[in-house]
């Protein structure tokens, strides 16, 4: 076994750990590395500023290897600065993958299976038992990630407006004014549709609360965000029976603050997964991806020996 680096860079937070052995040596949290979110400037900061600390508490200069899972892994120039700045900190081998990557690997180790990812954004990705993947959603925020934090928070604000406009009831809009801190509508209008804008996805939490209080719009909303994380679940299984030739069902799995801390959106996703597939596994907890990126960076690790 060595010593190795974890990191699970989401959209909101990124965390970092570093074990020896399955004894972890050390736990970070920083702001975002996800440059199109926080860009380079800040990206570069948290990063450093993340293993810093993590180093720190390791009490280490250097690891064996390092895995990072980062939504944004493909765009050109990610994967060499994350590289450059691990070499800094003594890093000998490392990697760059996708969010999706990690999390999928701390579900199945390698295995097949389906992964749910609701979040900031949502993605769905597939993996079949000869190693191939399929994928649905996960187009981003302005083009996709139905049923994301993000999606809830805009949809939650037209979908209030609409009923604005009806003269029917909703609470949306008086609670979004009060955290955007908009005293009119115009006001709201305006900071809403602002570049670079405000944190939609930050109003997901908020949105969560009324629907619980009964507020119609926010329980309409959040019925969809279910019902979509759904169809992009049912979707990949369709994909990997029809493309790699899979009889029996391969099991779901899930992550993300939007099944994991909205239950009224938890619920309806199970309870639609049961009803379309009653045999498939469906794991009860979240998974954890920065426990990927660990399985990851260890095999990384091995391969070297």
């Amino acid at each position: 076994m060595s010593v190795v680096l974890g990191i699970d860079g989401g959209g909101t937070h990124t965390r970092a750990s570093i074990v020896d052995n399955g004894q972890v040596l050390a736990f970070a949290e920083n702001g975002s590395i996800k440059r199109l979110r926080v860009g380079a400037e800040a990206a570069e900061i948290h990063l450093r500023a993340l293993l810093k600390e993590a180093f720190a508490q390791a009490g280490l200069q250097g690891v064996q290897a390092a895995t990072c899972g980062v939504a944004s892994a493909t765009m050109p120039g990610i994967p060499e600065w994350i590289t450059a700045v691990f070499h800094d900190f003594g890093v000998q081998r490392s990697e760059v993958v996708g969010d999706e990557v990690i999390a999928l690997d701390a579900a199945f180790k390698g295995g097949p299976g389906i992964l749910q990812i609701a979040g900031t954004g949502t993605n769905t990705i597939g993996r079949a038992p000869d190693g191939g993947r399929e994928c649905a959603g996960g187009w981003s925020s302005r083009l996709g990630d139905e049923g994301s934090g993000y999606w809830i928070g805009v949809h939650a604000i037209r979908r209030a407006l609409h009923a604005y406009d009806r003269e029917e009831p909703q609470q949306v809009l008086k609670k979004v004014g009060e955290l955007w801190q908009t005293p009119t509508l115009e006001d709201l209008i305006n900071l809403g549709d602002s570049t670079p804008g405000p944190d939609f996805a930050a109003l997901a939490p908020a949105i969560n609360e009324l629907a619980e209080a009964g507020d119609p719009v926010s329980i309409g909303v959040l019925r969809q965000a279910a019902a979509d994380l759904v169809a992009f679940v049912l979707l990949v299984r369709s994909k990997l029976r029809r493309k790699h030739s899979i009889a029996g069902e391969v099991p779901v799995a899930w992550t993300g603050s939007v099944i994991e801390k909205m239950p009224s959106v938890r619920q309806a996703f199970f309870a639609g997964l049961r009803a379309a597939a009653p045999k498939m596994p469906v794991g009860q907890t979240a998974i954890v991806p920065l426990e990927g990126a660990l399985w990851r960076a260890q095999r990384l690790a091995n391969s070297q020996t």
